[in-house]
């Protein structure tokens, strides 16, 4: 277990900027099982002035502080990725409300890696999207309790228009996603960007060896923005900062 500290800030923000502010605890800390924080009402705002992130393609960040949830939106049809703790799904469905959707517009939750910061969500977002497949690696789908059956992604494997990435390290089984249309990397764990661009936590991590070899892996996409599980999206300069740190490993 990591050291933790309680902190109240949610902050929704996108491919274009703020969307929408709310108030909940959360647990500021890494662990592959912290205990969940209280959970807490909370409420969208109206959205904020665009921030001109140069990104194509629509994504919203959940911003939990201490990890963060993605929805990727095409069209009418949503992807969300990872879950965030269990007390994160009320502030899901903000984020999902503010972009204008609900639950039912959620066809698939992408979980990326086993840990409760990531998988926890799972116990109320599964029977929340009426609509969704539950997916995550196939080297997770035993570890990982969902009230609907887990289908089981491969290195390779593509959904709604995503590509799946393999990289374990972190985990055994862990995925990352990425979308070779827009250049938009959703890494889990695989990498953080928590002050400047890293790895996988060794604090955490299963396995380092297999975590740099991933690390070099995905540093040969045609990157435009990556999404960390812990940390700031990183939408300028991507490419070369995922590049420099792979040629350190």
């Amino acid at each position: 277990m990591g050291d933790f500290r309680l902190s109240r800030r949610f902050v929704i923000t996108g491919g274009s900027g703020v969307l929408g502010v709310a108030v909940l605890n959360t647990l500021t800390g890494c662990s592959s099982d912290p205990a969940p924080p209280p959970p807490a009402a909370s409420s969208a705002a109206s959205p904020a002035a665009p921030a001109g992130n140069a990104v194509v393609g629509d994504w919203q960040r959940v911003n939990l502080s201490f990890v963060s949830v993605y929805l990727l939106i095409r069209g009418s049809e949503i992807a969300v990725v990872d879950t965030g703790t269990s007390s994160a799904p009320p502030e899901i469905e903000a984020g999902l409300q503010a972009a204008g959707f609900g639950w039912d517009a959620v066809k698939h939750v992408i979980v990326t890696h086993r840990h409760q910061d990531h998988a926890g969500g799972l116990a109320g977002v599964a029977p929340a999207a009426i609509n969704g497949t539950i997916y995550t690696g196939d080297g997770e789908v035993a570890e990982i309790a969902a009230s609907k059956p887990l289908k089981g992604l491969k290195d390779g494997d593509e959904i709604f228009g995503l590509q799946i990435i393999g990289t374990p390290g972190h985990t055994p089984g862990h995925i990352s996603i990425f979308e070779p249309a827009t250049g938009v990397l959703v890494t889990g764990d695989a990498l953080n960007n928590t002050g400047e661009l890293t790895g996988a936590n060794p604090q955490y991590t299963a396995d380092m060896t297999q975590a740099a070899a991933s690390v070099k892996k995905l540093a040969g996409l045609d990157v435009k923005a990556i999404l960390p599980g812990h940390g700031e999206p990183l939408t300028v300069g991507a490419a070369d900062a995922l590049r420099k740190l792979a040629a350190t490993l």
